[in-house]
């Protein structure tokens, strides 16, 4: 306001000077004047524009979310309306037939993913059979599990599915250093939802976003969590609303409370047994064949030989398993590596550049599992095995370790049996 009265002031006496001039002076020098002026309210008015543009501390990303709707309207094939707030959500928006997931490709857990096709896939195909209170959508499911069972990759099938837009909601996208600035990139969370509903909000690791609020918790944190929980609330008092908040974490009970109320649908992603495992290497190894054709040994798809894989993959998650497959590729591509190679380097040495013979690639077969299955552990073990060799002053191996564990715990079962009860009644008695 002080700049607008201070600019009027200067142009108000500028003028009367000019208007002085003009009476004694020539047409020529008042166009010259005139063209000054001009000159001057121009540059004026660009500067102020340039200090009010760089005063914005969001002005790159908003720049940066504006490039991005437009690149997420041609994508999702749909003219958005949107605030700057709902541009920077926007850039998250990930459309569901740009996921390649499904179900089907999922092994194990087949009663998680029948129950999420009855309670989440369903009323967001079909919101019309589910407008009473009690068929109404669930607004929250939460899945848990121990890592790497596959809750990340549910929900990008309950997306793909569903047909329905998918906003992965990170914390950092949330997260401000302005004051005020986090509630209205919550707010439009919720908004753009919406919009783009039927739409399913996904939180990874929820339990870093929304975990248990305490006393000495920063105000912009309990007030972000605060501003979720009212948004979500909403959700349920709002007609035809079409939006789901689906949350994964494998730390429940860091959770608030009241944030757990509001997961209506809760499933546990546990640890595959022995069918669900070889269901998983079926998937796996079929999608390897699928790829790269004639790939995999015939034999290796068989049941005689998965359900073996299987029982010798105890204690392994859907990721671990994975991991052991690509692993067990590997050797194959190895050896035509290393082979191919080793007969180039050969035909250089014998003055030959070109000629050398490389042998046929070999199919993954269930040799290559048994030797991977040597040195591979599931995930954390290798980091237990460290810990408890850093625990004995590094002096014990892990393995030596983990033997003489296990002889000492059979030791103190043995002492507790009712057999070793009558050894120490009758050497009581001999004494």
């Amino acid at each position: 306001m002080s700049l607008a009265v201070a600019l009027y002031r200067y142009f108000s006496v500028y003028y009367k000077k000019m208007s002085q001039r003009r009476a004694n002076a020539s047409g020529r020098q008042v166009a010259v004047e005139l063209v000054y002026l001009g000159v001057s309210l121009v540059g004026s008015a660009l500067l102020m524009r340039w200090v009010l543009s760089h005063l914005d501390p969001d002005k790159a990303n908003k720049d940066q979310a504006r490039r991005r709707k437009k690149l997420v309207q041609q994508r999702l094939g749909i003219r958005l309306d949107t605030t700057p707030y709902e541009d920077v959500v926007a850039s998250e928006v990930v459309n569901p037939y740009e996921i390649e997931v499904t179900l089907s490709q999922i092994g194990g857990c087949e009663r998680v993913k029948s129950d999420l096709i009855n309670r989440v896939i369903l009323p967001l195909q079909k919101p019309q059979f589910y407008m009473g209170r009690l068929l109404k959508q669930v607004k929250g499911v939460l899945l848990y599990g121990p890592p790497g069972t596959g809750k990340t990759m549910l929900a990008k099938a309950l997306a793909k599915e569903s047909g329905a837009n998918f906003i992965c909601l990170r914390p950092s996208m949330l997260q401000s250093k302005w004051y005020g600035e986090t509630q209205k990139l919550v707010q439009a969370t919720f908004t753009l939802a919406y919009k783009l509903q039927p739409c399913i909000i996904f939180v990874d690791e929820v339990d870093a976003l929304l975990g248990t609020r305490k006393a000495h918790e920063h105000e912009a944190t309990t007030a972000l969590k605060t501003e979720f929980m009212q948004l979500w609330d909403g959700m349920s008092t709002r007609k035809e609303c079409n939006v789901c908040v689906l949350a994964a974490t494998n730390r429940p009970y860091d959770l608030d409370e009241a944030i757990l109320r509001r997961f209506g649908a809760q499933f546990e992603v546990g640890m595959p047994d022995t069918n669900a495992r070889k269901e998983i290497l079926r998937i796996t190894l079929q999608q390897h064949n699928h790829e790269m054709p004639s790939s995999v040994d015939p034999n290796l798809l068989k049941d005689e030989q998965l359900t073996r894989l299987a029982a010798a993959t105890e204690n392994f998650s859907g990721s671990d398993l994975y991991e052991l497959c690509a692993a067990a590729a590997s050797l194959p591509a190895n050896e035509l590596s290393r082979a191919e190679f080793m007969a180039e380097h050969s035909a250089y040495s014998n003055g030959h550049a070109e000629g050398y013979e490389v042998p046929a690639p070999r199919k993954l077969c269930y040799s290559d599992f048994e030797r991977t299955l040597e040195t591979y552990r599931p995930s954390g073990v290798h980091a237990r095995e460290y810990q408890a060799q850093q625990a004995h002053g590094g002096q014990v191996e892990p393995l030596q370790f983990l033997n003489g564990f296990a002889a000492l715990m059979n030791h103190f079962a043995a002492a507790g049996s009712p057999a070793a009860d009558n050894n120490n009644g009758r050497n009581g008695g001999a004494a």
